[in-house]
């Protein structure tokens, strides 16, 4: 069944490497349906991984070889919560280390470059306390983070 909504992510040629990556890394992850050019495109020849269908944490996406001619940016992320330091280092090692790179608060960027806001959830509620004084402390902790520090928000939220 063809879902209504799917995310759709334009890779240069590893569509295919790149779902698989997702699908070991992130629970609830798979790859599905693999679709080869039926006949030579800009990028590629027939026969090559045109269109690779997959799920990220449930989420239905299709990867799509379309070449250079388009990059990635950080104004589209997967934001996944966390629930635990352990979680929350699993996720950010596995996206660093294999080619990717931190950026701030949080983000990180795959070596494909899709990026990535790995978010315990404790930040998340942190941040949105109605209780302003923890929310300022807790955002003025993560501003000063790459991958977030569970403890240091934490005590940041205890003043």
């Amino acid at each position: 069944m063809i879902p209504n909504n799917t995310i759709c992510l334009w890779f240069d040629h590893d569509a295919l490497g790149a779902a698989r990556f997702y699908a070991e890394t992130f629970p609830d992850s798979a790859v599905g349906a693999v679709h080869r050019a039926p006949s030579d495109f800009p990028s590629g020849k027939e026969g090559d991984v045109l269109t690779v269908e997959f799920t990220v944490l449930g989420l239905p996406c299709l990867g799509l070889n379309g070449g250079a001619a388009f990059k990635h940016s950080e104004a589209f992320s997967f934001q996944v919560a966390t629930d635990d330091q352990a979680e929350t280092d699993r996720l950010w090692n596995a996206i660093v280390g294999n080619g990717g790179e931190e950026s701030a608060c949080g983000w990180c960027r795959d070596r494909w470059g899709i990026s990535w806001q790995i978010t315990p959830r404790v930040l998340t509620e942190a941040v949105t306390s109605p209780d302003k004084a923890v929310a300022k402390r807790a955002f003025e902790a993560m501003m000063t983070m790459r991958k977030i520090d569970i403890a240091a928000i934490e005590a940041a939220k205890r003043g």
